[in-house]
């Protein structure tokens, strides 16, 4: 079984100036049998930006999730995507990592990314 991820982060502005960056993570079963993801809670994906490999936001910091364990099943070549934005970022130049939150199985992702002043 093997999964290849892949990470897109788009900054955009809204008309009050203020700045968002929206995540989307996509998973791929690079295999040729389908594969069971199975996850303990709602929080499916997790996204960390890092500034010179310190911490400054992590999606699951303060936040609380269903308790409720549910699956996914990918065929092969079959791809989920996972989103979540990022709101009001300092300016700055990031590493984005994202990963997979299934039970048994890894996949994770890295971009890095820019946001203007």
């Amino acid at each position: 079984m093997v999964l290849e991820g892949a990470l897109d982060a788009t900054v955009s502005v809204d008309g009050r100036g203020g700045q968002t960056v929206a995540f989307a993570f996509t998973v791929r079963n690079a295999g040729s049998e389908p594969i069971e993801l199975q996850f303990s809670d709602t929080a499916k994906a997790e996204f960390v930006v890092q500034e010179e490999g310190r911490e400054v936001w992590r999606f699951t910091d303060g936040r609380a999730f269903a308790q409720v364990i549910g699956s996914e099943r990918l065929a092969p070549d079959e791809t989920a995507t996972y989103d979540e934005e990022w709101t009001d970022p300092e300016p700055g130049s990031y590493t984005v990592v994202a990963e997979l939150r299934a039970q048994t199985e890894h996949c994770e992702a890295r971009t890095d990314l820019t946001v203007p002043s």
